[in-house]
């Protein structure tokens, strides 16, 4: 594999194209790296992983290691290793973090903490940001390995990063400040690093896919429609979420969005967790507890061994460790210690786990699945496909429960190699964002602004008067619906001008809602989700578009006096505390769409 690196870097000129693609998963993390010579395309080359550790797979566990000082030391498998071999006194002093990428699953900002396997703590962004820098230097590694010790520095490659479809506006943002501290990308070369959405990209690996790439219900050959008008769903079954789109092909081979992004935290650690209850309910009390204390690197290694066997349908069986072991005999008085009526059993150095208790640990995630394409299902939409990817979705449970609930309506396929559609599919979206030709909004988004008072429209308790004019504030000025189309078309134009000569910049409060016409920023249903801050200087004229059609939000500002365009940064982790503004009238700022002209006032 490494040769076809080679190769392909020694034949491509100075107009190549160098794309690294980042696959950051809760459970497993990996790169694909490609290269692109004009129109020419190429299969991206994807790293083995852990082979000196007697695996050999496409990502390695998203978990990192760190000294007492907080030095990054090592990530992945081979820092699984290391936290396993520890004794349980160095393991206290170290930082070994896993599962931490659903620490983002709600709205964050810069301060989130997170906790290690001992309990200790540290900044999430840290934590975050190193483990991208492993994957961007091991990656930069791999390639100049290939290419006779030829250097390449990360500006030489356009990145793009995987990211939950469901994730908050600001978890979004979270990733792509780790990214820059990682070094990944700089300020002022953001566009070098593109966020791309975990089911969006596994949908677009599995329209490329032949026949012969699927698991099918019935064993045969089966490809998915390429024909305009296909509707199919994509379920990206992760470690810690749930992330599901519905697309229709359209002409072409575009993709359209049909039902707005769904999903949940029920992810294949939902599992785990059962499983660890489990383990609780069969010791004596306290014993799972106090061992996972004691010999966090033996813990470790039993939820390890767990996760291969997840694959699987059938009774299992888990080694025991001596330390644990002993510490059951200690708080028992029976030899047989095992509780077998909650359907497992003590045979010597295992423990026996029946394949019905082992069917049980995923009735909370499945629920949670059906009930989630139950709703897609009630839409009037005509699904022809359920595509299961991630590597959850190799779970044979997992896809025998999909096809019992849903393989009379549609057909139910699972690429064979599940794990790596996300990454591949990421490669693809890269080199062609275009493919995804229009997204439905989750929510109505707008920003708080002042009318002119209306006692027939507005409320008396937001009545205030700025330059002898009555005005009405916390007005929700809608920029997008909940459930709308948006595509190329997606950009919202506003024209913002100063209230005085002398201002500098205007403040703008950001918020969403559920609710298709909300009236006010403090209505139910509504929140704050970020600000911006619009410079005004070199004129009291500033034209904004915001785009809302692309895997995130943006915006730009043009100056109608100067001519000169900004970036305007949309701050998605602002607390309410840090982001008040007292309302001054003074600060009042008309603004308008480009049609109507200028007509109401930021708040």
């Amino acid at each position: 594999a490494g040769g076809v690196v080679y190769r392909e870097i020694n034949k491509c000129s100075l107009t190549a194209a160098y794309w690294y693609t980042i696959d950051f998963g809760t459970a497993f993390s990996g790169y694909a790296i490609n290269i692109t010579k004009g129109q020419e395309k190429s299969e991206p080359y994807l790293p083995r992983w852990g082979k000196e550790y007697g695996f050999d797979t496409p990502k390695t566990p998203t978990c990192i290691l760190f000294n007492e000082d907080e030095k990054c030391l090592s990530f992945g498998y081979e820092a699984k290793m290391a936290y396993q071999e520890m004794s349980g006194e160095e393991a206290k002093k170290h930082y070994f973090f896993e599962d931490f990428k659903m620490e983002l699953y709600s709205k964050v900002d810069l301060q989130l903490t997170i906790k290690a396997a001992n309990g200790k703590s540290m900044k999430a962004l840290k934590v975050f940001s190193e483990s991208l820098r492993f994957l961007k230097e091991d990656a930069l590694r791999t390639i100049s390995r290939n290419t006779q010790g030829k250097n390449f520095l990360a500006s030489d490659f356009t990145w793009v990063l995987t990211v939950p479809a469901i994730w908050d506006l600001s978890a979004k943002q979270f990733m792509r400040e780790a990214a820059t501290q990682a070094g990944i990308v700089t300020e002022g070369d953001e566009e070098k690093l593109v966020m791309a959405l975990e089911p969006e990209a596994a949908s677009i690996w599995c329209k490329k896919l032949p026949s012969d790439g699927f698991i099918s219900e019935k064993h045969n050959e089966e490809s998915l429609d390429q024909s305009a008008g296909t509707q199919y769903i994509v379920v990206d079954c992760g470690g810690g979420t749930i992330d599901i789109t519905v697309h229709e092909v359209l002409d072409g081979g575009a993709l359209k969005e049909r039902h707005k992004v769904s999903g949940n935290d029920l992810g294949g650690q939902t599992v785990d967790r059962k499983f660890k209850q489990f383990l609780r309910e069969i010791f004596p009390e306290g014993v799972w507890d106090q061992f996972e204390q004691n010999s966090p690197s033996a813990a470790q290694k039993i939820m390890y061994e767990f996760t291969y066997l997840k694959q699987v349908d059938k009774d299992v069986q888990i080694s025991c460790p001596f330390t644990l072991g002993s510490l059951i005999k200690e708080k028992s008085d029976t030899e047989n210690f095992v509780q077998s009526e909650l359907g497992a059993s003590w045979d010597g150095d295992f423990i026996k786990i029946s394949r019905d208790k082992m069917r049980s640990f995923y009735d909370e995630s499945l629920k949670g699945i059906t009930e989630n394409l139950k709703e897609i299902f009630n839409c009037g939409l005509n699904i022809k496909y359920i595509l299961l990817v991630g590597g959850y979705a190799q779970s044979q449970i997992l896809q025998q429960h999909i096809t019992d609930q849903f393989g009379q309506q549609c057909k139910v396929l699972c690429p064979f190699r599940a794990q790596e559609a996300i990454m591949r599919g990421a490669v693809e979206f890269g080199r062609n964002p275009d493919v995804v030709a229009s997204r439905k909004s989750s929510y109505t988004y707008g920003f708080a602004v002042c009318e002119k008072f209306d006692e027939n429209k507005h409320k008396e308790g937001k009545k205030f008067t700025a330059k002898g004019v009555d005005l009405s504030r916390d007005i929700f000025r809608k920029l997008v619906e909940e459930d709308e189309d948006l595509g190329s078309q997606g950009t919202r134009e506003l024209l913002c001008s100063s209230a005085r000569a002398d201002q500098v910049e205007m403040n703008l409060r950001f918020f969403r809602s559920l609710r298709k016409d909300p009236v006010y920023v403090d209505d139910w249903g509504v929140e704050k989700v970020g600000s911006f801050t619009v410079d005004m200087t070199g004129g009291g004229k500033v034209k904004l578009e915001i785009d809302f059609g692309s895997t995130e939000i943006t915006a730009v500002g043009t100056n109608q006096i100067s001519g000169e365009t900004q970036t305007v940064k949309i701050d998605f982790m602002t607390t309410d505390r840090e982001c008040v503004i007292d309302g001054d009238p003074e600060d009042a700022a008309s603004v308008g769409s480009e049609q109507s002209g200028p007509s109401d006032y930021s708040d």
